[in-house]
């Protein structure tokens, strides 16, 4: 793993107590991104994801594209290459992708779509669907870590992410012609609270520091990469700001797929994000004095990147 992203156990982490809540914070506040080892998926777990990732990526593009943004702009099902385009590029990314959301009932948002059902592979549906679960808690336990590091109660996310709007995206970055142009995902950040990223996936990721290098993470099969997206930057009056990343193809690196699973951790879409109080002060006015439901930040910004 690459020095430059903090390596933390997630049992440290869940333990809560000063000297691990010091740490986390310090890898929130300094790098805006962490790696997680313990966290409690198991390599086969894993393994399982990427073999299935690539058979349904494998398929015909007819059978895919099928399954294309079907009634849901791209919420769930298959998405093309060509269509996400970085906030600021003219170019779209070179990257086809799967979204997965919660297995629904009617306790669930009316605005939460259901799943899509991959018929030409039995077990698709069924493994991600535990693989989302898995995530979902993995993730509420960090926010409430990340609670813990803000003086809030350890459950103040809970009521909104149990439930929430979250996605599970697979993503095939196709080999890329030397004639074609673009990155395989152009410099960005993401919309949501926080994201997790399986690990074992390529090279290829690369994260802006604050001296404004881009530096290459490495992310091994049994560690989990954790950073901040927009809504929780927008809720702590970006004390925790929401950092740049993008994967980029090196030399022989284009002319090979790469695969990618990240987790991107949303809540209910009636949640009001508002600035937290105890983050504003005389030194630090607060900076979105105008609250919005994270349902309307959403669409905001798949707007802008052409998923809706």
């Amino acid at each position: 793993m690459n020095k430059q992203i903090p390596e933390l156990s997630f049992v440290d982490i869940e333990k809560g107590d000063s000297n691990s809540i010091n740490i986390l914070s310090d890898a929130l506040e300094d790098h805006g991104f962490f790696s997680i080892t313990e966290h409690g998926l198991s390599n086969e777990l894993v393994d399982k994801c990427y073999q299935l990732s690539k058979q349904f990526f494998d398929l015909e593009y007819e059978i895919k594209n099928k399954y294309s943004s079907v009634g849901s702009k791209g919420a769930r099902g298959y998405t093309p290459k060509g269509i996400e385009t970085a906030v600021g590029e003219n170019v779209p990314d070179q990257k086809e992708f799967w979204h997965h959301g919660p297995d629904i009932d009617a306790s669930y948002d009316s605005r939460i779509h259901r799943n899509i059902v991959v018929n030409e592979l039995s077990d698709f549906n069924d493994h991600f669907n535990e693989v989302f679960k898995s995530l979902n808690n993995l993730g509420m336990k960090i926010l409430s870590s990340i609670a813990r590091t803000l003086t809030l109660n350890e459950n103040f996310f809970d009521d909104w992410v149990s439930k929430g709007n979250s996605i599970l995206r697979l993503i095939h970055y196709p080999p890329i012609d030397s004639e074609e142009r673009g990155e395989r995902a152009g410099a960005h950040e993401d919309i949501n609270l926080i994201t997790l990223l399986i690990g074992g996936q390529q090279a290829g990721l690369e994260i802006l520091t604050k001296e404004d290098r881009w530096v290459r993470a490495s992310v091994d099969k049994d560690v989990i990469i954790c950073n901040i997206g927009d809504m929780l930057q927008r809720l702590t009056n970006n004390y925790l700001i929401s950092t740049t990343h993008r994967v980029k193809a090196l030399g022989q690196e284009m002319n090979t797929s790469r695969y990618s699973i990240p987790f991107f951790v949303h809540p209910n879409p009636d949640w009001y994000i508002e600035t937290l109080s105890n983050l504003v002060n005389k030194k630090t006015p607060n900076l979105y004095p105008e609250g919005i439901l994270a349902e309307d930040f959403l669409q905001e910004r798949l707007k802008e990147i052409k998923l809706s």
